[in-house]
């Protein structure tokens, strides 16, 4: 089974294995960031949003096993090598996972995964639209260990060093990228 042909065939992919509304969000969140990154380095805009679509894909399922569990099936479907050395880059530090992102997609992946929830977790504490966001309130709860505690920075912080791309300029992507979700 190649690539879900579209957005609509990748969803159905999603739900059939997510049923948490979160996790559904998490998704779209990655996957619009990733497609942002990929207009602005001129990649392939169906292949990122996948990626960071379907990173979690297994997560609900077998979170012991993450991402093991999707690696196996994008291999048995046939996906790209490029998605599948992201989705399994971007667990670096996770259940032995020792796989550094050697790919714009797999950084871009690593760098965007986290951070969506601190964006997730500033807007459930300020309801404004992701697009509304001040960039420097952002990068002020990112310093704060405290707010949304799970994120690790540090995985963060190395997916954007290998992206080639500061922090700052990071969350100023993100706003713009994640502006068009509701």
């Amino acid at each position: 089974m190649p690539l879900p042909a579209d957005k609509t065939a990748a969803t159905e992919l999603l739900h059939k294995h997510v049923c948490d509304e979160y996790q559904r969000l998490h998704a779209l969140m990655v996957g619009t960031a990733m497609e942002g990154y990929a207009a602005h380095y001129s990649e392939d805009a169906h292949l990122w949003f996948c990626t960071g679509f379907l990173h979690d894909l297994d997560y609900e399922q077998h979170p012991d096993r993450h991402p093991g569990v999707s690696l196996q099936w994008f291999k048995d479907w046939g996906y790209p090598p490029e998605l599948i050395h992201a989705v399994e880059a971007h667990a670096y530090g996770y259940h032995d996972f020792k796989t550094l992102p050697q790919t714009r997609l797999a950084a871009a992946l690593l760098a965007c995964d986290e951070i969506c929830g601190i964006f997730y977790a500033y807007r459930k504490m300020n309801p404004v639209p992701y697009g509304q966001m001040k960039p420097s309130s952002i990068r002020k709860k990112f310093k704060e260990p405290s707010f949304a505690a799970k994120v690790d920075r540090s995985v963060i912080l190395l997916g954007c060093e290998k992206l080639g791309v500061t922090l700052e300029d990071h969350i100023s992507n993100l706003v713009r990228y994640l502006g068009s979700l509701p």
